[in-house]
């Protein structure tokens, strides 16, 4: 079972790419991340053709998250209980029998001391309270999404140069590593310690044929998970199209024994 984790950055702009991708690189499951709709301008139709059944919690123009899947998602939810950022279309979610996915769209953030910089962080403090809520680390849970940061200096391309900036202040990885902390493994990182493998880059000068990258994008699962896990990738193909225009991002994919 493939699961696959993809910020398209506009479904409407990318949707002829990603039924490109899917056609040469077929998962089950599908999370989106920054759809930038509304639920009734998805192309669930077009899914539907693929074989894919879609769960959607748009929003016009920003955030907005779904999930296409080719297994029955059961206990659907929306948002985190939280009215303050429920606001916003950023986390979507369901049950594969005894497996829960989540799939979610953290902030984008802002340089410290800015508004958008806190409410990231209190966003991070908000999902780790809704997990403390609803799940226990003994839960069989996967996570997955963009979560804008890049946890550790492995995961940039040049940690001198990005030091301090959004999505490697200090403050922002503890964010992350408290939800890795709660009961949650980085997959990537625990198959692959030591590889330099990234997730998005710039659109301005090349940054993708330079390898000049960010990790930002995780599949992240409990450890009653471990053992089901059998490869995480990133597939930089549909980021090195030149047309259609492609995302910012590539997908990430979890394989599993479920």
């Amino acid at each position: 079972m493939k699961v696959a984790t993809y910020n398209v950055n506009s479904i409407r702009a990318r949707k002829e790419l990603v039924f490109m991708w899917l056609k040469r690189s077929p998962v089950e499951v599908l999370c989106l991340q920054e759809i930038k709709t509304e639920n009734h301008n998805f192309p669930s139709l077009d899914f539907a053709t693929l074989g894919y059944k879609c769960f959607v919690h748009g929003q016009k123009t920003y955030n907005g998250v779904a999930i296409c899947s080719k297994f029955e998602l059961k206990d659907l939810f929306k948002g985190i209980d939280n009215p303050k950022f429920d606001k916003e279309s950023r986390v979507i979610g369901g049950r594969f029998e005894e497996v829960w996915l989540i799939n979610a769209y953290f902030p984008h953030g802002e340089e410290r001391g800015k508004e958008k910089f806190y409410y990231k962080l209190e966003f991070y403090q908000a999902f780790y309270e809704f997990l403390n809520k609803n799940y226990k680390p003994t839960d069989k849970i996967i996570l997955v999404g963009d979560m804008n940061v890049a946890l550790e200096d492995i995961d940039v391309y040049d940690p001198e140069i990005l030091r301090d900036t959004i999505g490697t202040m200090p403050e922002e990885r503890q964010a992350l590593r408290r939800i890795l902390e709660w009961g949650f493994v980085d997959s990537f990182r625990f198959l692959y310690p030591n590889k330099v493998q990234f997730t998005w880059w710039d659109y301005i000068g090349g940054a993708v044929w330079k390898n000049e990258g960010m990790r930002i994008d995780y599949v992240l699962i409990t450890k009653p998970l471990l053992e089901n896990l059998k490869d995480v990738f990133v597939d930089t193909w549909p980021r090195k199209r030149k047309e259609p225009k492609p995302s910012d991002h590539a997908p990430v994919i979890g394989v599993f024994q479920l």
